[in-house]
Protein backbone atom coordinates (compact mmCIF):
# COMPACT_ATOMS: atom_id res chain seq x y z
CA UNK A 1 0.00 0.00 0.00
CA UNK A 2 2.93 2.29 0.66
CA UNK A 3 4.28 2.11 -2.85
CA UNK A 4 0.77 2.91 -4.10
CA UNK A 5 0.82 6.12 -1.90
CA UNK A 6 3.71 7.30 -3.80
CA UNK A 7 2.63 6.88 -6.90
CA UNK A 8 1.69 9.49 -9.37
CA UNK A 9 0.03 7.37 -11.48
CA UNK A 10 -2.73 6.51 -8.19
CA UNK A 11 -2.72 10.02 -7.22
CA UNK A 12 -3.72 11.15 -11.12
CA UNK A 13 -6.30 8.64 -11.63
CA UNK A 14 -7.80 9.54 -8.19
CA UNK A 15 -7.42 12.96 -9.49
CA UNK A 16 -9.27 11.66 -12.62
CA UNK A 17 -12.12 10.21 -10.45
CA UNK A 18 -12.66 13.14 -8.28
CA UNK A 19 -12.66 15.71 -11.47
CA UNK A 20 -15.83 13.42 -12.80
CA UNK A 21 -17.60 13.39 -9.63
CA UNK A 22 -17.44 17.48 -9.58
CA UNK A 23 -18.34 17.78 -13.43
CA UNK A 24 -21.59 15.98 -12.12
CA UNK A 25 -22.08 17.18 -8.68
CA UNK A 26 -21.61 20.45 -9.91
CA UNK A 27 -24.38 20.13 -12.52
CA UNK A 28 -27.02 19.07 -10.54
CA UNK A 29 -25.98 21.94 -7.87
CA UNK A 30 -25.70 24.75 -10.12
CA UNK A 31 -29.59 24.42 -11.05
CA UNK A 32 -31.05 27.60 -10.35
CA UNK A 33 -27.67 28.92 -9.13
CA UNK A 34 -25.63 32.04 -10.84
CA UNK A 35 -22.46 29.80 -11.79
CA UNK A 36 -20.19 32.53 -10.18
CA UNK A 37 -22.32 32.26 -6.79
CA UNK A 38 -21.76 28.47 -7.45
CA UNK A 39 -18.14 28.99 -8.33
CA UNK A 40 -17.84 31.75 -4.76
CA UNK A 41 -19.08 28.41 -2.77
CA UNK A 42 -17.10 25.03 -4.47
CA UNK A 43 -14.00 27.59 -3.68
CA UNK A 44 -15.00 27.92 -0.46
CA UNK A 45 -15.42 24.59 0.40
CA UNK A 46 -12.00 23.95 -1.28
CA UNK A 47 -9.79 26.95 0.77
CA UNK A 48 -11.84 25.02 4.10
CA UNK A 49 -10.69 21.45 3.08
CA UNK A 50 -7.25 22.42 2.21
CA UNK A 51 -6.47 24.50 5.36
CA UNK A 52 -8.11 21.37 6.98
CA UNK A 53 -5.63 19.12 5.75
CA UNK A 54 -2.46 21.74 6.11
CA UNK A 55 -3.29 21.91 10.03
CA UNK A 56 -3.68 18.63 10.33
CA UNK A 57 -0.81 17.60 8.68
CA UNK A 58 1.31 20.47 10.66
CA UNK A 59 1.97 21.69 7.45
CA UNK A 60 0.66 25.34 8.93
CA UNK A 61 4.51 26.69 9.46
CA UNK A 62 5.68 25.82 6.03
CA UNK A 63 3.02 28.80 4.68
CA UNK A 64 5.47 31.04 5.51
CA UNK A 65 9.04 29.52 4.34
CA UNK A 66 7.74 29.75 0.61
CA UNK A 67 10.03 31.71 -1.47
CA UNK A 68 9.19 34.59 -3.32
CA UNK A 69 9.25 33.49 -6.54
CA UNK A 70 7.34 29.99 -5.67
CA UNK A 71 4.91 32.57 -4.10
CA UNK A 72 4.39 34.66 -7.37
CA UNK A 73 3.56 31.31 -9.53
CA UNK A 74 1.49 29.87 -6.91
CA UNK A 75 -0.94 33.48 -6.75
CA UNK A 76 -0.58 33.26 -10.62
CA UNK A 77 -1.77 29.55 -10.90
CA UNK A 78 -4.51 30.40 -8.51
CA UNK A 79 -5.62 32.98 -10.83
CA UNK A 80 -5.41 30.53 -13.66
CA UNK A 81 -7.64 28.36 -11.63
CA UNK A 82 -10.23 30.86 -10.65
CA UNK A 83 -10.72 31.57 -14.09
CA UNK A 84 -11.11 28.17 -14.98
CA UNK A 85 -13.80 27.55 -12.42
CA UNK A 86 -15.73 30.35 -13.59
CA UNK A 87 -15.72 29.43 -16.69
CA UNK A 88 -16.23 25.67 -16.35
CA UNK A 89 -19.36 26.76 -13.88
CA UNK A 90 -20.60 29.08 -16.99
CA UNK A 91 -20.44 26.32 -19.43
CA UNK A 92 -21.90 23.96 -17.25
CA UNK A 93 -24.67 26.42 -16.27
CA UNK A 94 -25.52 26.34 -20.52
CA UNK A 95 -24.05 23.21 -21.78
CA UNK A 96 -24.55 19.07 -21.02
CA UNK A 97 -22.02 17.31 -18.26
CA UNK A 98 -20.93 15.10 -20.37
CA UNK A 99 -19.99 17.43 -23.44
CA UNK A 100 -18.49 20.27 -21.15
CA UNK A 101 -16.17 18.49 -19.18
CA UNK A 102 -14.62 16.35 -22.01
CA UNK A 103 -14.09 19.98 -23.74
CA UNK A 104 -12.44 21.29 -20.53
CA UNK A 105 -10.19 18.27 -20.46
CA UNK A 106 -8.34 19.49 -23.93
CA UNK A 107 -6.12 21.41 -20.97
CA UNK A 108 -4.48 17.91 -21.17
CA UNK A 109 -3.39 18.61 -24.93
CA UNK A 110 -2.74 22.20 -24.18
CA UNK A 111 -0.69 21.34 -20.92
CA UNK A 112 1.43 18.55 -23.08
CA UNK A 113 1.82 21.11 -25.75
CA UNK A 114 3.02 23.75 -22.42
CA UNK A 115 5.42 21.40 -21.44
CA UNK A 116 7.33 21.11 -24.17
CA UNK A 117 7.44 24.75 -25.38
CA UNK A 118 7.92 26.48 -22.05
CA UNK A 119 9.49 23.91 -19.38
CA UNK A 120 11.56 21.91 -21.77
CA UNK A 121 9.87 18.67 -21.85
CA UNK A 122 9.98 15.99 -24.17
CA UNK A 123 7.36 13.74 -25.37
CA UNK A 124 7.86 10.66 -27.50
CA UNK A 125 6.18 9.71 -30.42
CA UNK A 126 3.66 7.75 -29.18
CA UNK A 127 3.07 10.09 -26.22
CA UNK A 128 2.16 12.76 -29.02
CA UNK A 129 -0.65 10.75 -30.68
CA UNK A 130 -2.81 10.11 -27.00
CA UNK A 131 -2.20 13.71 -27.15
CA UNK A 132 -3.73 13.95 -30.50
CA UNK A 133 -5.98 10.89 -29.56
CA UNK A 134 -7.55 13.24 -27.04
CA UNK A 135 -7.82 16.25 -28.49
CA UNK A 136 -9.99 14.36 -31.18
CA UNK A 137 -11.93 12.74 -28.44
CA UNK A 138 -12.58 15.69 -27.01
CA UNK A 139 -13.79 17.40 -30.33
CA UNK A 140 -15.93 14.55 -31.50
CA UNK A 141 -17.45 14.58 -27.89
CA UNK A 142 -18.55 18.56 -28.20
CA UNK A 143 -19.36 18.41 -31.97
CA UNK A 144 -23.23 19.13 -32.06
CA UNK A 145 -24.33 16.36 -35.11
Amino acid sequence: MGELLLSWRFWALLSAGFAAATAILAKVGIDGVAPDVATFIRTLVVVALAGAIVFAAGQAPDVTRVSGRSLVFLILSGLATGASWLCYFRALALGDAGRVAPLDKLSVVLVAVFGVLFLGERLAPHHWVGVGLIAAGAGLLAWRA
